[in-house]
């Protein structure tokens, strides 16, 4: 059975209270993830170059684009200006209940995206001989959301003040390992005495490490 991409509306944030949804007549040919990182650079006194310094990830977001066909060659739609007025309701309109666009989820075969909707642009691309639009293209950008719960746990799981495990994977030392988890390779020696390793520079791959709390 064919799976249409469907939009779910939710009204709050932490996506509890649902409250609409829209079902593509087609699927996207298509559909793009974006990720992105931003740096801080730091200027030497000279021109030779710069220094990239990691300040922040920036929300994911997935671009993609729908046709809405009313001339009757596919079947589902023989209103396509109700049709595009539904996707603006459930997807971009300001609601005033809770002062935002709603809360959407993008689920279509093994994608589920909480997000959005960035942006929306409709292009009317055939006419009937009065000029009645009979097919649009809605080219779309969802940027990702988080309900405060997942930011908190995202937080913590990171949080280096808790103790961690880690499976050490091939070509990794102990002083990356540890500039990954505390942001400082100078916790290596703390790291091996409490794992007792006899050796700080070879770990053997697939072997499973505590990090304890930093400071401990």
């Amino acid at each position: 059975m064919l799976s249409k991409l469907t939009i779910v509306a939710y009204e709050d944030e932490e996506y509890r209270s649902k409250i609409g949804d829209w079902t593509a007549q087609i699927n996207p040919e298509r559909y793009s993830r974006n990720l992105s990182t931003v740096f801080a650079e730091d200027r030497g006194i000279d021109t030779g170059g710069t220094v990239s310094r990691f300040q922040s990830q920036s929300p994911e977001s997935i671009d993609l684009d729908f046709t809405i066909d009313a001339t009757g060659v596919v079947d589902g739609v023989t209103d396509l200006a109700g049709t595009v007025d539904a996707f603006d309701r459930t997807a971009h309109r300001y609601n005033g209940d809770n002062h935002s666009q709603n809360y959407l989820k993008l689920i279509w075969g093994d994608l589920v995206f909480q997000c959005m909707l960035a942006r929306l642009k409709v292009q009317y691309t055939l006419f009937a001989p009065s000029g009645k639009a009979l097919r649009a293209l809605l080219q779309t950008s969802f940027r990702q959301h988080q309900t405060p719960q997942q930011i908190a746990r995202r937080a913590r799981n990171n949080s280096p003040d808790l103790t961690h495990t880690r499976v050490v994977e091939a070509g990794k030392s102990l002083p990356l390992m540890c500039q990954e988890i505390y942001k400082d390779p100078g916790f290596y020696a703390s790291v091996a005495r409490a794992n007792g390793l006899d050796s700080l520079t070879i770990l053997r791959p697939g072997t499973r490490l505590r990090f304890p709390p930093a400071g401990s």
